[in-house]
């Protein structure tokens, strides 16, 4: 995937800054949903090897390779949409939001965006969407790797303030210790209220 051939075919149609957007966090019980958007230069002697989807990679490959998207890339965007908006208007609408948002919060506005799954966003310029595309499309699986270092360090910092759940290991997904301890304790504040009502007494940790 170090080709950046699906890049390459759109700045051969007159697109100048071709921007890759995708997610991570959509399935699990707490914490946002975070989407990234990077735009990459096309020049040889800037390519970045070893991209990949972020769930393929090691932490480590991960944090490296995210740190050299964030030098090497033409532009890069962060954004997330909290629990309380995924509760509000659904995964599938927050998530959406959140790709608007990262995409717009890119320096270089992009001509062109290249979205993985099969996604459409409310925003002004043509796109894309590709499955698969954070395994097939580089600048989608940079903008993995950004999304999932991102939420991945923000879950470890929340697991400071809610120790009982491991978020450190489950990143908010619902794994036997992170169910039981729902069930045990009740949620938090970061918890997805919509998400854990099959097992859910209604009890809140203060």
């Amino acid at each position: 995937m170090d080709e950046l051939t699906y890049e390459r075919e759109y700045f051969g149609r007159g697109y100048a800054a071709v921007a890759g957007v995708d997610e991570v966090g959509r399935g699990p019980l707490a914490g946002p949903v975070v989407c990234a958007a990077v735009i990459l230069p096309l020049a040889e002697e800037k390519r970045i090897r070893g991209i990949d989807d972020s769930k393929k990679l090691s932490k480590k490959k991960r944090e490296a390779l995210a740190a050299l998207i964030r030098e090497t890339a033409v532009a890069c965007s962060v954004a997330e949409v909290d629990e309380r908006t995924i509760d509000e208007i659904n995964i599938l609408q927050a998530t959406r939001l959140g790709m608007k948002r990262a995409v717009e919060g890119l320096a270089v506005p992009p001509d062109f965006v290249l979205t993985d799954g099969n996604m459409t966003l409310d925003i002004a310029c043509p796109q894309r969407s590709i499955v698969k595309g954070d395994a097939l499309v580089c600048s989608i699986g940079a903008a993995s790797i950004l999304a999932k270092v991102y939420r991945d360090a923000l879950m470890e910092e929340y697991a400071k303030l809610y120790p009982w759940y491991g978020f450190e290991r489950n990143a908010g997904y619902g794994t036997r210790e992170h169910i039981n301890a729902i069930k045990e304790g009740g949620i938090c504040k970061i918890h997805r209220r919509t998400f854990v009502k099959n097992f859910w007494d209604g009890r809140e940790r203060t």
